[in-house]
């Protein structure tokens, strides 16, 4: 990999909203917008698909902060944007603001962070914990 992770950098990301992603079918009655789950889950994917290809092989990352403002409703069949920019490298934990638009309004803004994790490591540590949990330690 050429590049590497640098503050400044930003990712963008754009989806449609259908039912399966609005507030009706989340709580099962409601109206036809864009769930706020919905839109933190959109930041984390924008984040997690940004950063992917400049991390080293056996890495991921995880969301661990997520504070976000739902500015505006979007109704099912309009598309959203989302912009995501790394404002901070601290060893392992990237620190990004992001917006969010759909075509007609900023529909959202917020923080967000991740941690970049060892894979390997990690899955030897949710195996531990697993039996520990098993073992009802």
């Amino acid at each position: 990999m050429a590049e590497t992770l640098q503050a400044g950098m930003t990712f963008e990301k754009t989806i449609t909203v259908t039912d399966a992603l609005s507030a009706k079918h989340l709580a099962g009655e409601g109206v036809a917008v864009f769930s706020t789950p919905e839109l933190v889950r959109f930041i984390e994917m924008c984040a997690l698909e940004g950063v992917r290809p400049f991390l080293k092989d056996g890495q991921e990352t995880v969301g661990t902060r997520v504070d976000v403002r739902h500015l505006a409703a979007t109704p099912v069949g309009m598309r959203v944007s989302a912009r995501c920019a790394l404002v901070e490298i601290d060893r392992r934990r990237l620190a990004f603001t992001f917006e969010a638009f759909d075509e007609l309004d900023k529909i959202g803004e917020g923080t967000h962070e991740r941690f970049i994790i060892d894979r390997d490591t990690q899955q030897q540590r949710l195996r531990e914990k697993l039996a520990r949990w098993k073992s009802g330690a």
